[in-house]
């Protein structure tokens, strides 16, 4: 007959048997910053030239600004509507935000509908960068006549790829004068031979006619070819996919707000300036010498934090915070080696920034229009547009 164990002395003796302490470890868990908002995103994995400097009290996460600079520092993911023009659009938008000024990050026909970067007050200074950067387009195209099968229409498609000669249509607001634009991709998405319809996605070079692509699809095919609808599905670093709103979101998150002081609505319509960057390289600068490079000081290796890998010799690359906010686009001179062996001061990255009032205020401040200037020491200097070289 077996015998009862008392359940006191069992833990007991489990207890003498094995070793319950809690010993120290030596690993340490690292923070988790692949789910940190905009420009602090994978920040750990930035090459760390060193940890020492003095933060200052100025500044804060873009996502915590006051309202009132939330806005003025903000941009718009449009759908814009058919019929109105992309002028009449933004002028919309100024009225309906009570701002002094708007910009859009490229034109679309009245009758285009699709992704409008609209950038507000101080963030009109990146309409430039985003202008020239690659459009993404879902086409619907009407041909004149049936075509022999899809395959017929898949290989026209991918015989107009790559560098095309170009020349602007009859309607366009621009001189008609031939040009080369760049097609980097197109994609075959449906096919209806008895409506004489197709619809095919394509991404190409700021600046591309779809309406004059789908005129070289028709003489391809030997039928001839009109664009019959056109939406633009991606704007530079913004898609259909990233929080796209209408003009009636932009006029009732304005109208709760106004009415139930509610910030909430209107804070998920627009957006910070830094997601428009994010697909920059990345150069951390100390707090110190931030408000130095908002005058035009050039960064010198001291005033270097973090860096990112794989940067290059003229690479543009993007100056932030230890906080997450946008300084401004820069030109590097230095590769990401260098920047990481060298021990001397030489400029790793040469920029001009715009001069203001507010020199505490540091963050915010970026490179001011393209022109010449003469100060009064006679001293000239080059004020870039923010994100295009001359």
């Amino acid at each position: 007959m077996s015998q009862s164990i008392n359940p006191g002395e069992q833990s007991k003796s489990q207890q003498e048997e094995e070793d319950f302490s809690i010993k120290p470890q030596k690993f340490t868990p690292r923070l988790n910053t692949s789910e940190w908002p905009l420009l602090l995103k994978n920040y750990d994995k930035l090459h760390v030239r060193t940890g020492h400097y003095t933060p200052v009290v100025q500044g804060c996460s873009p996502l915590k600004r006051e309202l009132s600079e939330y806005i003025r520092y903000g941009v718009i993911n449009l759908d814009k509507p058919a019929n109105p023009s992309s002028h009449e659009v933004v002028a919309w938008i100024r009225k309906i935000l009570e701002v002094e000024k708007t910009g859009h990050s490229g034109t679309l026909d009245p009758k285009v509908t699709g992704c409008l970067t609209v950038c507000i007050d101080r963030a009109t200074r990146l309409v430039k960068s985003q202008q020239s950067a690659g459009k993404e387009y879902v086409c619907v195209i009407r041909f004149h006549d049936a075509i022999e099968s899809v395959k017929q229409f898949s290989s026209a498609l991918e015989t107009l790829t790559g560098a095309l000669f170009q020349r602007p249509p009859l309607i366009s607001a621009v001189k008609r004068q031939l040009r080369i634009r760049n097609i980097y991709d197109t994609k075959l998405i449906e096919f209806d031979n008895n409506r004489h319809l197709g619809v095919f996605w394509v991404s190409c070079e700021a600046g591309t006619y779809i309406r004059t692509l789908c005129v070289h699809l028709g003489l391809i095919l030997g039928v001839g070819a009109h664009m019959q609808e056109l939406r633009r599905v991606r704007s530079g670093a913004m898609s259909e996919n990233d929080d796209m709103v209408t003009l009636h979101d932009v006029l009732d998150a304005k109208w709760v707000h106004n009415s139930t002081k509610d910030e909430a609505y209107l804070r998920r319509v627009i957006r910070p300036l830094e997601s428009l960057l994010v697909g920059y390289k990345r150069i951390v600068v100390k707090d110190s010498a931030v408000n130095a490079i908002c005058y035009g000081a050039k960064l010198m290796i001291p005033g270097l934090l973090r860096y990112e890998e794989g940067i290059e010799i003229n690479e543009e690359v993007v100056l932030m915070t230890t906080k997450g906010e946008a300084i401004a686009l820069g030109i590097a001179l230095m590769t990401t080696v260098v920047m990481g062996t060298v021990d001397h001061g030489k400029d790793p990255h040469k920029f001009f920034t715009l001069n203001s009032s507010k020199s505490t205020r540091y963050n915010f401040y970026y490179r001011c229009c393209c022109k010449n200037k003469t100060s009064h020491h006679g001293t000239r200097y080059l004020s870039k547009s923010l994100g295009i070289r001359a």
